[in-house]
C-alpha cells in the first residue's frame, strides 16, 4: 500500500526547512483547484451523521467507513475524546445542520494511552502558563469510548442522543469493533 506520506529523497521536495511541507500542500491544492467542480452541496451532511474520531494520521475515515464527500461531519482531536469543544461542534452540527446520529471512533495503539495529565504540568514549567484544557489521556480505550458516549448522551445541548455508538478501530487490520455502552 502506498501513502502520500512517503518522504521524497534528495533536496527537491524534502521535508526540511521552513515551509517545505506547507508549500507542498499549497501546490497540491493548486492542482486540485484547477480541476475542481462545485458539487452543489450545502453544509448539511447527506447521511445526517457526525463522526468524532482521533486525529491519528493512520485513520482514513472516509475510506474506512465508505463515506463520500458530503456524507458526514467529521470532528477530530487527540484521542477522539468528547470534550467541551466536541460538544460545541456536535451541537452546531445537530441544531443548525440537521445531523441526528453520532459515531465515536477511538483506535488501538493510541498515543493518548502513553501520556498523562502530567503533560500539562510539563507545559506549564516550559512556557510559564498552565493550559486551560485537560489532556484527556486514558489507559483503557474501551472505557474511554464509553465515557465519550456518556458525555454525548447526557449533554443538555444536543437534540438527538438516541443514536450514539462507539467503536475502536484496529490500526493493524482496519476493522471496527463496537463498544457496548454498558
Amino acid at each position: 500500500m502506498s501513502t502520500s506520506a512517503a518522504v521524497p529523497t534528495g533536496s527537491e521536495g524534502a521535508i526540511s526547512g521552513r515551509g517545505a511541507v506547507t508549500d507542498r500542500l499549497v501546490e497540491a491544492n493548486q492542482r486540485y483547484a484547477a480541476e475542481f467542480a462545485d458539487p452543489g452541496m450545502d453544509a448539511r451532511p447527506v447521511l445526517k451523521v457526525a463522526v468524532v474520531a482521533c486525529m491519528d494520521a493512520r485513520l482514513d475515515l472516509h475510506a474506512a467507513l465508505g463515506l463520500e464527500l458530503g456524507d458526514c461531519h467529521t470532528i477530530r482531536n487527540a484521542g477522539g475524546v468528547v470534550t467541551d469543544d466536541v460538544i460545541r461542534s456536535l451541537t452546531i452540527s445537530q441544531r443548525a445542520l440537521g445531523t441526528r446520529s453520532v459515531v465515536l471512533i477511538h483506535h488501538t495503539n493510541c498515543g493518548m494511552e502513553t501520556i498523562t495529565e502530567e503533560f500539562r504540568h510539563d507545559l506549564e514549567m516550559e512556557v510559564g502558563q498552565r493550559p486551560s484544557w485537560a489532556v484527556e489521556s486514558f489507559r483503557d480505550v474501551d472505557q474511554d469510548v464509553r465515557q465519550s458516549m456518556q458525555r454525548v448522551r447526557t449533554s443538555p445541548f444536543l437534540l438527538s442522543t438516541e443514536d450514539v455508538r462507539g467503536f475502536v478501530f484496529d490500526v493493524r487490520t482496519g476493522e471496527l469493533r463496537e463498544v457496548d455502552a454498558a
